[in-house]
Formats: structure tokens, C-alpha cells, sequence
């Protein structure tokens, strides 16, 4: 059996904590402004020398069981209220689910196909412009 240096574990342990506090702050902030994540997911990554096409594909791969995290808070909170549209499980209302569901599957591998294909410059480069004008809506929404 290989033994670790002091040096060696000290630093995968700051790595192990380093992980566990970007993706609580990540997973914190993702919250309160009800998104996936992937935004903050896919820069933490490459910030961590992780390939920015691989980052985008595990950042989708994540989307998932957010997704259903998030799915389970909304049918859990919203479970029992009155007033709420026919269709509806909790604060989940199933045909747009539905209707989510359908058009991100048919829509996924041209994403996919599209980000293997561009170039990494351009690729961030895009992914960039997509987050300036995320920050601009989000600003707007703000001060309106």
C-alpha cells in the first residue's frame, strides 16, 4: 500500500473542502435565483482545469438531479394548497412539465453536437456572452 506525504494529504484535503465550499455556494446562490446552477457550475470547473467541453457536458449531467431536487421542494411545499390550476401536483403544473420535458430531450443532442463542435475560444467566448446578458436581465428585473 502507497502511503500519502503530509504535504500530499494536506492538500487533498484543502482540495476536498475547496470542492465542498464552491459547490455549497454554488448550490446556495443557484437557490436564490432559481437557476440550475450551470451557470456558476461551468466557470467553477474551468476554474478548476476541467476542459470546458467536459464541464458543459457534467454541468448538464448535474441539471438532472437538481432538477428533480427542485422538483421535490415545489410537490412538497405546494402539496394541499387550494387555488391552484387542474393538473397540478403541488406547486408542479404537469402539462408544462411535460411540454419542459419533450422539448429539452429533442433539443439536448443538437446542444451537445453544437458545443463538441465549436472551438474552446469560441465556446467560452459564447458562454460568456450568455452570462452578461443573464447578469443584464437579472439587473433589470431588479431596479424595475
Amino acid at each position: 500500500m502507497r502511503r500519502m506525504t503530509i504535504a500530499a494529504a494536506v492538500a487533498a484535503v484543502l482540495a476536498g473542502a475547496g470542492m465542498l465550499a464552491g459547490g455549497s455556494g454554488i448550490g446556495i446562490v443557484s437557490s436564490l435565483v432559481a437557476a440550475g446552477g450551470g451557470f456558476l457550475t461551468i466557470p467553477f470547473m474551468v476554474f478548476c482545469n476541467v476542459a470546458i467541453h467536459q464541464a458543459v457536458g457534467t454541468s448538464a449531467a448535474l441539471g438532472f438531479p437538481i432538477a428533480v431536487a427542485g422538483a421535490i421542494g415545489y410537490i412538497a411545499s405546494g402539496y394541499g394548497v387550494g387555488g391552484l390550476p387542474p393538473w397540478s401536483f403541488g406547486y408542479i403544473y404537469l402539462p408544462a412539465l411535460v411540454g419542459v420535458v419533450v422539448i429539452s430531450m429533442l433539443v439536448a443532442p443538437l446542444g451537445a453536437r453544437t458545443a463538441h463542435a465549436l472551438p474552446v475560444k469560441q465556446l467560452k467566448r459564447g458562454f460568456g456572452v450568455f452570462l452578461a446578458l443573464l447578469a443584464l436581465q437579472m439587473l433589470y428585473r431588479l431596479l424595475r
